[in-house]
């Protein structure tokens, strides 16, 4: 789930408008007025900090030197296709209307003309508000007609809903809507797995280039997760469902090429065996923990040395949790990504600077790299707990479906929160005994203001918003009106977690969709002491994400 793999100029008036709007078409016109004003572009494009995604190429084999330019081509494929998941305008036509060099800067940041960190808020002049299903769907698709359209695979991650000549509802699968450019992918998959010397990535990408032409993901998910020995790993194809914030239903294109860290590895993977223990431990009724938790799960360190199509968009992942299919995790698990490259520059670029803004004076040594890469390590360990299937429905129906748009957001919140109870329920049984749980519930105060700036079109975002208003509700944390910096009670802020953790996987459990939309709405919102925070940070030219220098020359291959 992405990964997860999560505001800005004007934030104040920005997600307190944040509203649950339908799908509305989307005047593409650009007029005589279109180029806004200089200033306020450039601001936006100096929102993100350009990074080179690097890595010690000395660990890769001459096999895998060879590959990486061919997964680069596939993943710019999935680059193209991404464009057309989330903007029904032809992408070059788009960009040559932009004569403005920060608004085409921005529009490439952002895969179209809303701001992903303004809670999609057009930012070019001409265009409206974004499709709520992006380009899944067509602008004018009501919900009572996709409701009556009988087709089974209307849900499915890996289709379109298109119009027939008739103007009536059909379901078109990706490999058939982009027949061209998939095809071409498939084949450099199949290019790359001739040169591959590791057996595991071998088999993978060969299933993977299948599963691109088919739309059937089961096979190369599973060979994903049998990948042991390989250095090179790439994640390709339709992943999360996050550009769908109509239904939650579609997948967007997107890949990313990484290089494994095998001794940080090495120190991760005794916490999957655990799981299992984790689960029955969580702060919910017994039979929101019913479900067994998988201990085969893999918990893995990589350097990230290309992001496109889903993930480069807006806000980067520094962590991934796949695969999403839960016929997967039954039987082999998910494997955790932390992406510790990418990790260490949000951290030093934006955690540690927020920091000295906005915690107290006397906490600020609890911030730490380590209790950050633990916080994100154990937000992906979380995903694979609580439970995947609604508790006592006839049919096996899943929290996902049933929680719809909301889903994303409940999910993001469930793991940050249970990710810190499982911190410290290992610092209880001696795992950590030589580090300052204090680092970890600091860290984890300060990352809320980094990911708060994500924005209301952000799940992560959403879901810092509603553990802010949540741990302000609980007391686990106090504000020096003189200083203006926030001070952490541990013992409140530990009750809070666990209260909130209760709370996310109950709504969960039940599959509430009414429980979740109130959640959203009554805590996912950003009050007025708040902005004035993030006002604070952004004054302070705080970058509120990353954007990178990558590719073939940045590697110097």
């Amino acid at each position: 789930m992405k990964y997860y793999l999560i505001t800005i100029a004007f934030i104040a008036t920005i997600l307190l408008s944040c509203k649950n709007s339908k799908n509305n078409k989307t005047d593409n016109v650009i007029t005589s007025d279109t180029i806004a004003d200089n200033t306020e572009i450039q601001t936006k494009v100096n929102q993100y900090v350009k990074v080179n995604l690097t890595t010690d190429t000395s660990k890769l084999s001459e096999s895998d030197k060879k590959i990486i330019p061919v997964l680069i081509k596939v993943a710019q494929i999935m680059d193209d296709i991404f464009w057309k998941d989330a903007f029904a305008e032809d992408k070059d036509i788009f960009l040559k209307k932009l004569n403005n060099k920060y608004e085409r800067q921005y529009a490439l940041i952002n895969y179209g003309p809303w701001d992903r960190l303004d809670d999609n808020k057009p930012f070019i002049k001409g265009y409206g508000e974004k499709p709520k299903g992006a380009n899944y769907y067509p602008v004018d698709m009501t919900e009572e007609e996709f409701n009556n359209l009988k087709d089974t695979n209307k849900t499915s991650w890996y289709t379109l809903i298109r119009r027939d000549k008739d103007k009536k509802l059909k379901v078109v699968w990706y490999h058939q809507a982009y027949k061209e450019q998939i095809e071409k992918a498939a084949k450099l998959l199949q290019q790359a797995a001739e040169l591959a010397d590791d057996e595991g990535f071998k088999k993978y990408l060969n299933l993977r280039a299948e599963a691109l032409l088919t739309d059937n993901y089961l096979k190369s998910d599973l060979a994903w997760m049998d990948m042991k020995t390989n250095t090179l790993d790439f994640v390709v194809g339709p992943i999360e469902n996050y550009e769908d914030a109509l239904y939650g239903y579609k997948a967007a294109h997107s890949a990313q090429i990484l290089v494994k860290d095998k001794e940080w590895s090495k120190k991760l993977n005794k916490y999957a065996s655990l799981l299992p223990e984790m689960q029955k431990m969580l702060p919910c009724d017994k039979k929101y923990k019913q479900e067994p938790a998988n201990a085969n799960a893999d918990l893995n360190a990589y350097d990230v040395i290309y992001y496109a199509g889903d993930a480069n968009a807006g806000s980067k992942n520094i962590a991934i949790n796949l695969p999403n299919d839960p016929r997967v995790h039954a039987k082999k698990g998910s494997r955790k990504l932390q992406l510790k490259n990418v990790m260490k520059a949000k951290f030093d670029n934006m955690v540690v600077p927020i920091s000295n803004i906005l915690i107290d004076k006397n906490q600020r040594k609890n911030i730490s790299f380590k209790a950050f890469f633990e916080n994100t390590m154990f937000h992906e360990v979380a995903h694979g707990l609580g439970i995947k299937y609604v508790v006592g429905s006839n049919e096996k129906i899943k929290v996902r479906d049933a929680l719809k748009e909301n889903y994303s957001k409940l999910e993001e919140g469930k793991a940050d929160i249970l990710g810190l109870f499982l911190i410290t329920k290992l610092h209880e049984q001696g795992e950590f005994s030589d580090e300052d749980l204090m680092d970890n519930y600091v860290t984890f105060m300060a990352s809320i203001f980094r990911s708060i700036r994500f924005g209301a079109a952000s799940s992560h975002g959403i879901a810092n918003m509603i553990r802010f208003n949540f741990f302000l509700e609980k007391g686990a944390f106090t504000k020096n009106p003189e200083t203006g910096t926030y001070k952490v009670n541990f013992e409140r802020m530990k009750q809070a977690s666990n209260e909130l953790a209760g709370l996310i996987l109950k709504i969960q459990g039940d599959g509430d969709y009414d429980a979740a939309k109130k959640l959203v709405e009554e805590k996912g919102n950003i009050n007025n002491d708040l902005a004035k925070d993030l006002k604070r940070i952004e004054k302070a030219n705080i970058p509120v994400d990353i954007i990178f220098n990558q590719g073939k020359d940045v590697l110097g291959l």
